[in-house]
């Protein structure tokens, strides 16, 4: 089965799987949804959400993050992973929306990428998810599992990114992204599947006895 067919067979599966896909992080607007993916590197969702559910109802313009300060967005997001680095780059990034786009975010990839903290798939996300532009955000589980799956060499998650956005129709991408997120919770977890179980696996791969191993992005 060469990649093309197994590209098919993946979004057969997951598009019966998930035929409905929310977005995960919890948002008031597209700033807070900007912030909770800056949040959530190397931190779950669900840590995320926990924390933010207690400050979107009272902060959620870059306004409001300015005038809070760093020390008290440290405060705020304590219990998140390297929270310090974090405030920095939400204090950073308010004040940069509030100065030179009048408290909006921008909408192209290049002025997101421009922001405090944003980078390529943070800005992908919110491309996506926020304003509805097609793009495949490509995180450690993407790319893990787009090797297991046969659709990459696994060389970093640029290369994962072009491979996939080759493989899937446009149309598909912005559904897809979050459904290959939610079917790796699910199925086809790190230290479970390891590529011979779950249904993606073993349909691509029915012959595959051994573990595989992925490459790090």
């Amino acid at each position: 089965m060469n990649e093309v067919r197994r590209a098919k067979v993946v979004l057969k599966i997951l598009n019966k799987t998930y035929p409905k896909t929310p977005i995960p992080l919890k948002h008031r607007n597209i700033f807070t949804l900007l912030i909770s993916v800056l949040l959530s590197a190397q931190c779950t969702d669900v840590n995320v959400n926990n924390v933010t559910k207690e400050i979107y109802p009272k902060y959620n313009k870059p306004e409001h993050f300015v005038k809070l300060g760093r020390k008290k967005i440290e405060k705020l997001i304590r219990s998140i992973g390297i929270f310090r680095i974090k405030a920095k780059s939400v204090y950073n990034l308010s004040k940069t929306l509030v100065e030179k786009y009048k408290g909006k975010v921008p909408r192209t990839f290049e002025q997101l990428e421009e922001l405090p903290g944003v980078g390529h798939k943070t800005a992908s996300v919110v491309m996506s998810q926020g304003f509805g532009y097609p793009a495949f955000p490509v995180d450690t589980h993407i790319h893990r599992l787009a090797q297991r799956w046969g659709l990459t060499n696994g060389k970093d998650v640029i290369q994962t990114e072009k491979d996939l956005k080759r493989l899937f129709p446009k149309r598909y991408w912005n559904k897809l992204h979050l459904q290959i997120i939610y079917y790796g919770r699910e199925f086809c977890k790190a230290r479970e599947c390891y590529g011979i179980s779950c249904k993606i696996c073993t349909s691509c791969y029915p012959n595959r006895k051994k573990p595989i191993k992925t490459k790090k992005a």
